[in-house]
């Protein structure tokens, strides 16, 4: 029999890891959109120390000749970028703690559904390599390749920690009746992802660019950035009009299935808002001049759409497939 209580616990820590992951999401993309990124040119420490600085009058006076020779040319000291790294550091270390927790506390299912503990632990690991790959993205210099594979596997990671919460309350959606939905549904939903997942791709390379000519226009004068924009930023423009029908339209299909209490319900209302917010921010770069605050919304609200599609495709599959007796 399984610990009602212990599963319950898995259920509320793996979920507020989940949200402390998509947190880090936002931290790390108001690090790369304030320029931040390199506040702390070294890792795991910052500017060589464990607890980074507030004034330049703490570093050796020749740390520019330092750190140049360490091929972190024109290293500037700013307490404001400095602090912005630094705090995503220890967000992203308090991460690594909640998966730990998580992983230890899926033991529990160790006799019941295997899956759940080793997909757990893969979690567990993949974070710590996701550790590493930060430490890269610093030693890279930034460089933009880098930073979009960071971005993808803090995604991959939150779909595997979906997936295994889901799975961890199965028993519970498979009494999800479900047949109210049109038969087309998990198709549409599946096509969404698949557009969702391209999107972000399309995303990745205009952030690229958007990094380069930041960096040309030093971080300042972001009215001229939309002048160098790639032609990527207006395919990726004009695909979100399909993406934002495409989701509009597997929400209102939730919204007329399921009643007000029920999850979908509310798992579908989310997705249109996020939609809508991702493409609130999207025009909002495009028209208001880059505004440094709508990058990480935008970048975040990307993510938590693949997150909400994830769990929906998740909830179909068990709340259609009928449970086997060793289940039930």
């Amino acid at each position: 029999m399984m610990n009602t209580e212990a599963a319950a616990r898995f259920r509320r820590l793996g979920t507020i890891t989940i949200f402390a992951v998509y947190f880090v999401i936002l931290v790390g993309g108001i690090v790369r959109a304030s320029g931040a990124g390199m506040g702390c040119p070294d890792w795991p420490t910052c500017f060589g120390q464990w607890v980074p600085p507030t004034d330049e009058s703490q570093l050796p006076a020749n740390y520019h000749e330092i750190y140049a020779g360490r091929g972190y040319q024109n290293t500037e000291f700013n307490p404001v970028k400095t602090w912005t790294e630094y705090t995503n550091r220890l967000v992203g270390v308090t991460i690594g703690f909640l998966i730990f927790l998580t992983a230890w506390s899926s033991r529990i299912y160790l006799k019941t559904d295997k899956t759940i503990f080793y997909l757990a632990v893969s979690v567990f690991f993949l974070v710590g390599f996701q550790g590493w790959l930060g430490s890269s993205v610093v030693a890279s210099n930034l460089k933009p390749l880098m930073i979009t594979l960071h971005m993808l596997l803090a995604l991959f990671i939150v779909a595997l920690l979906i997936y295994t919460i889901a799975r961890s309350q199965r028993n519970v959606i498979a009494k999800i009746d479900i047949r109210a939905l049109p038969d087309k549904f998990k198709t549409v939903l599946i096509a969404a992802m698949v557009m969702t997942l391209l999107q972000v791709a399309m995303g990745t390379q205009v952030r690229e660019a958007v990094d380069f000519i930041s960096h040309n226009h030093a971080y300042i004068e972001r009215q001229y950035w939309r002048d160098d924009f790639p032609v990527i930023f207006y395919i990726h423009r004009s695909f979100s009009s399909i993406i934002l029908f495409t989701n509009l339209w597997l929400a209102w299909k939730i919204v007329r299935s399921f009643d007000k209490k029920s999850l979908l319900r509310r798992i579908g209302l989310l997705l249109a808002a996020l939609v809508v917010t991702a493409i609130i921010a999207g025009i909002s770069l495009d028209r208001l001049g880059m505004p440094p605050i709508a990058q990480p919304i935008h970048l975040l609200m990307a993510n938590l759409i693949f997150g909400a599609q994830f769990f929906l495709y998740t909830c179909l599959n068990y709340a259609s497939a009928p449970l086997s007796k060793n289940q039930s």
